[in-house]
């Protein structure tokens, strides 16, 4: 009986794993990949489950560790990972022959581990020592190695294979894992897990509010941010040149309108005020305007003159008989907008 019952069990355990091995084998089929993320549908499971384990496990934890400790332990415990990071930058700027950060990243661990309390206090940035980021992922892409896919690790998050591969690099050059007991290491990047987790809370939030497709921002942000420490924080491409551009039209004040406005215009404005009876070298309106009102004989230029139709008398905007009078039908175009009307004082 407890041989059929522990085979009972056991099958029940291999069919148990065959369903999950089967529903993530239908989770990692996509129809149209992304390009660059050819195991899209295999990523996307992982990246379901670590989403689960932070929103059930790691981020309670980060909330509750946010509120039983002060911020300034916060900042002591984010700056002491920080000085312990510095060491691994610091081997991976000079493995990439960038001497000058490599010799700021030392200067940086001495400052902060004997004037900062063994790095609990950052006195290398008021020191103006600048903080750099760097691994030996991006130490293998400086030399040429090609990223290859992109790929979401269980418990790490994204990464792509070269990346993948240089974590582990990061793991024998960093501090902690040379700390013994082992129970003290391990509980060390716990603590480092955790805090840097409560320091994301905030991003997280947004993310959640902002983002239709977290997995695909997630990516998108990852690689843009790979592509920019790759490339020094230059820009892969050049802004356009907008310097050939022809200038903009110098316009006029308003008050100028009549001084700028056409010859033509002023000279039938002019002639108008007296009885000469010859019409000007004026527009068509201008010039049927100006032959109707005054009734001397003249050669009218425009077809309404032709036909015999005849518009009002001249106006007189200024009140006296000896100021220019502007017939009703010659409105005079100011240079700054494209619409006619009068110059009135």
């Amino acid at each position: 009986m407890q041989t059929l019952r522990l085979r009972g069990v056991r099958t029940a355990q291999i069919a148990t794993f065959a369903l999950a091995a089967a529903a993530l084998a239908g989770c990692s089929t996509v129809q149209t990949p992304t390009k660059g993320d050819p195991l899209e549908g295999l990523n996307r499971t992982i990246f379901t489950v670590n989403d689960k384990l932070d929103q059930y496990a790691l981020k309670p934890v980060a909330k509750g560790y946010v509120f039983i400790t002060l911020q300034p332990v916060r900042d002591s415990v984010t700056n002491f990972f920080s000085n312990i990071g510095d060491v691994y930058i610091a081997a991976n700027n000079l493995l990439q022959l960038k001497i000058t950060d490599g010799v700021e990243d030392i200067m940086r661990i001495v400052i902060n581990t004997v004037f900062g309390v063994g790095g609990l206090f950052d006195v290398a940035t008021l020191a103006k020592l600048p903080k750099h980021d760097n691994d030996l992922g991006l130490t293998l892409g400086h030399y040429g190695v090609p990223a290859g896919p992109y790929l979401v690790l269980p418990l790490f998050g994204p990464s792509t294979v070269r990346d993948a591969v240089g974590s582990l690099g990061n793991y024998y050059v960093n501090p902690l894992s040379y700390i013994h007991p082992n129970g003290l290491s391990w509980a060390l990047y716990g603590l480092n897990v955790v805090n840097t987790r409560a320091n994301l809370l905030s991003a997280s939030d947004v993310l959640e509010g902002a983002a239709l497709d977290k997995y695909s921002f997630v990516r998108n942000a990852y690689l843009q941010r790979r592509q920019y420490l790759l490339s020094d924080g230059k820009q892969s491409q050049s802004l356009p040149n907008y310097g050939d551009e022809a200038p903009l039209p110098k316009y006029d004040d308003v008050d100028g309108g009549a001084a700028a406005a056409p010859a033509g215009t002023q000279g039938a404005a002019a002639k108008a005020s007296g009885a000469s009876g010859t019409a000007a070298a004026t527009p068509p309106q201008a010039a049927s305007a100006t032959g109707a009102t005054t009734g001397t004989t003249g050669t009218a230029a425009a077809p309404e003159a032709a036909s015999g139709t005849f518009e009002s008398p001249p106006l007189d905007l200024n009140g006296g008989p000896e100021t220019t009078q502007i017939p009703a039908g010659q409105l005079v175009p100011p240079t700054r907008f494209n619409f006619p009307s009068f110059k009135l004082r």
